[in-house]
This record gives structure tokens, C-alpha cells and sequence, in this order.
């Protein structure tokens, strides 16, 4: 029974983290906001306009071949950094989705800097 109620805490908190980050953050159709989503056999990302309400890029790591996961995190960084900077937008909000700046996300997010976007 333990183990079921701190897997609702881990879900709760996520949550939790997830609003606080959502209610500072906007994205716009100059600077739109990069959204990681991370599960644990997969990891996305989109950058979207959320005064339009329109999704400009998004990358995934579903059809990449065998590698580790933070592998596949950054190849999924650099790939929404190529589709961006090919759309001419150079900078974005990071929104990393109530997860932790750690590990797989923290990944993403340093391929999407080496592949120049600023945040």
C-alpha cells in the first residue's frame, strides 16, 4: 500500500511543480515555448505560440534506433533546435513540464542551446 500511495505523491507533485511553472511562463510567436515531455520509455518536445495557440515544431524520439534515453533526449534537442532555427526563431521559454532540471530533460535542453536556441 506504501508503494502506491508515494507513486500518487511523485504524480501530485509533478503536478504540482507543473502549474507553478505554467502560470510564469507564455510563449509567443517571436519567443514560443518549448515543452518537454518526458515518460519513461520516451521524451518530446514542442514549441508552441500560446497566444495563437499553434504548435511551430515538434520533435520525438519515437522512431530514433536503439541508444540510451539521454541519448535519444538530445538527439530530440537538437532535432526542435534545427526545426526552430530553420523558422528564423533563435529564442524560446523553456517549460520542462513540472520534471526536475535533471538527467534526460536537463539532456534536451543543452543539445537545443548547442544547437542555437537561447533560453
Amino acid at each position: 500500500m506504501k508503494n502506491q500511495l508515494s507513486t500518487n505523491n511523485k504524480i501530485v507533485h509533478r503536478e504540482k511543480r507543473h502549474r507553478r511553472v505554467r502560470a510564469r511562463i507564455i510563449g509567443t510567436p517571436q519567443r514560443p515555448r518549448l515543452a518537454v515531455f518526458r515518460s519513461n520509455l520516451h521524451i518530446s518536445a514542442q514549441a508552441i505560440d500560446d497566444l495563437n495557440r499553434v504548435t511551430l515544431a515538434q520533435a520525438s524520439d519515437i522512431k530514433l534506433t536503439k541508444s540510451t534515453k539521454s541519448e535519444k533526449a538530445q538527439a530530440v534537442g537538437t532535432e526542435i533546435a534545427k526545426k526552430l532555427t530553420e523558422k528564423k526563431i533563435t529564442s524560446v521559454v523553456f517549460d520542462r513540464g513540472g520534471n526536475l532540471y535533471h538527467g534526460r530533460v536537463k539532456a534536451l535542453a543543452e543539445a537545443a542551446r548547442a544547437g542555437g536556441l537561447n533560453f
